[in-house]
C-alpha cells in the first residue's frame, strides 16, 4: 500500500479531495492542457492558471453571455484560479519562477524550445525547485524529425489513422471524429503520468520531466484495436479491427428512432434470437459462434439493420433491458440532458456562477469513498485571482502595485 502525502502548499483551501495540498502551477490554453488540469483541480489540487495578456484563446468560442467565458472554456477550467503574467518580460519571468518555487507542478502544452525561449525550461524551473513535476503536452516527442512542428488535434487525429478509419469503414471521404478527442485522450493521458510523477516523488524526494506527446499518444490509443495482423512479423493482413470498421456498424434504425445495441456473446445472440422467434439462426455458422461472426460482420450487421426497423426504439430498448442485451438511446445535445440515469445520478448540475448567472456544469464522473471529488470552484473570470495568489506567494503590496502598473500581471 503506498501512502501518498501531497505536501502542505493549500493555503487558504477548504476543498479537501484526494489531492488536497497538492499545487499546480498551469501555463495550459485552449483544450488539452486544461482538460488535465481541470481534473487535478477537481480533485483537490490547488490550480493556478496562469494566462497570457491576452487571456486563453478558447474564452471566445461559442456562444456566451460575456465574450471572454465561452462554454468550451467554462467546462475545461473548473477547479481552477487564474492570474495573468507577461511571461516574455524579464519580470514575468522571474515571477513564474517565484511561483514554481512552492508548487509541486507545472503543466504546459506549447512547443518546449517555447519554453525555452522564455527562460523557462526545465533545467531552469527545477534549480528553482529541484522537487517540481515538470509537465509537458506538445505535439510531437523531440527526438524525432517532426519535433519543430506545430500540432493541432486535426492534424492529430489525420495523422494516427482516424479520418483513415471513417473511409476503411465505407465512408467516401476521410472525416476527422467531431470532437477534440486526441486533446481529450492525451490530457487524461498527462493526467496518469503526472499522477505518477507525484507518486514516484515519494520515493525519490525529486520531480523529473514528463513529456506527453500527442502524436505518439494518439496513434498508441488507436493501434491499440487497430494494429491487428501488423502486430506480427510478417504481417498476417493490413491491419483493422473487422467489427469496428464494419459499414453496417452504425446505431440502428427502427421504425420510429434509432438505438444503440450490441449483440456480442454467444449468449446474448442466443437469448435474442429466441425472444423474437428466430432461434434456428444460430445453426448459422456466420451467426452462432463469436469467431463466424468475427468473419461475417457485413452479413451479421445488415441483417439487424434490417430487423430493427420492424419495431420502435421504445419497443427494442424494452426487449433487450429484458433479456440483458446491451442497449441505449441514440441521444442528441438537448435529450443526453434528460436522460433519466443522468439525472439519477446529478450529472447535469444547476449552478450559479458569480457572473454568468445560472448555468448547467457537469459533474467530475468519478467517485471516491473516502475523499470525495466535488470541484471547489466554477471557471474563473480573466485574471480574477492574480492578486489573491501574489499575497499568498508574500509579495508585498508595492511589489503587486508596481507589477500591475508595469503591465507585468493583470489583476481585475
Amino acid at each position: 500500500m503506498i501512502s501518498l502525502h501531497i505536501g502542505t502548499n493549500s493555503k487558504g483551501r477548504s476543498h479537501m479531495g484526494p489531492l488536497a495540498g497538492l499545487r499546480v502551477i498551469d501555463l495550459t490554453s485552449v483544450v488539452m492542457g486544461p482538460y488535465a488540469t481541470q481534473f487535478l483541480g477537481d480533485f483537490g489540487a490547488d490550480v493556478v492558471k496562469v494566462e497570457a495578456p491576452a487571456g486563453d484563446l478558447i474564452r471566445s468560442i461559442g456562444p456566451s453571455r460575456h465574450p471572454d467565458m465561452g462554454p468550451m472554456f467554462l467546462n475545461a477550467n473548473r477547479s481552477k484560479r487564474s492570474i495573468a503574467i507577461n511571461l516574455k518580460s524579464p519580470e514575468g519571468k522571474a515571477l513564474l519562477l517565484r511561483l514554481c518555487k512552492d508548487a509541486d507542478v507545472l503543466v504546459y502544452n506549447v512547443r518546449p524550445a517555447a519554453m525555452a525561449r522564455l527562460g523557462l525550461s526545465f533545467e531552469e524551473v527545477s534549480a528553482v525547485n529541484p522537487r517540481i513535476i515538470y509537465a509537458g503536452l506538445y505535439g510531437y516527442g523531440q527526438d524525432g524529425p517532426y519535433a519543430a512542428r506545430p500540432a493541432y488535434d486535426d492534424l492529430i487525429q489525420g495523422g494516427a489513422t482516424v479520418a483513415h478509419l471513417f473511409r476503411s469503414s465505407g465512408s467516401a471521404d476521410p472525416r476527422y471524429i467531431p470532437s477534440a478527442v486526441a486533446d481529450r485522450v492525451v490530457g487524461l493521458m498527462a493526467l496518469s503520468a503526472i499522477l505518477a510523477a507525484v507518486v514516484a516523488r515519494q520515493t525519490t524526494g525529486k520531480g523529473q520531466r514528463v513529456d506527453v506527446p500527442m502524436f505518439e499518444s494518439m496513434v498508441s490509443f488507436i493501434l491499440s484495436d487497430h494494429l491487428g495482423g501488423l502486430s506480427y512479423d510478417p504481417p498476417l493482413d493490413r491491419g483493422g479491427y473487422a467489427r469496428q470498421l464494419a459499414p453496417n456498424r452504425r446505431p440502428l434504425k427502427t421504425a420510429n428512432g434509432h438505438v444503440c445495441a450490441l449483440i456480442y456473446t454467444d449468449d446474448h445472440w442466443r437469448r435474442f434470437l429466441t425472444e423474437i422467434g428466430e432461434p434456428e439462426r444460430m445453426d448459422d455458422p456466420r451467426f452462432g459462434t463469436f469467431r463466424g461472426r468475427n468473419g461475417n460482420y457485413d452479413v451479421v450487421y445488415a441483417w439487424l439493420l434490417e430487423k430493427f426497423e420492424t419495431r420502435t426504439s421504445e419497443d427494442w430498448i424494452a426487449l433487450l433491458d429484458r433479456i440483458d442485451v446491451p442497449v441505449m438511446a441514440m441521444h442528441d445535445f438537448e435529450s443526453i440532458m434528460q436522460d433519466p440515469h443522468l439525472q439519477a445520478v446529478n450529472f447535469f448540475r444547476h449552478v450559479t456562477h458569480p457572473t454568468e448567472g445560472a448555468m448547467v456544469s457537469m459533474a467530475n464522473p468519478v467517485r471516491m469513498s473516502d475523499t470525495p471529488v466535488d470541484p471547489p470552484r466554477l471557471a474563473p473570470n480573466f485574471a480574477e485571482h492574480t492578486l489573491e495568489v501574489l499575497r499568498e506567494a508574500g509579495l508585498s503590496q508595492p511589489e503587486i502595485d508596481a507589477l500591475v502598473r508595469d503591465k507585468v500581471v493583470l489583476a481585475r
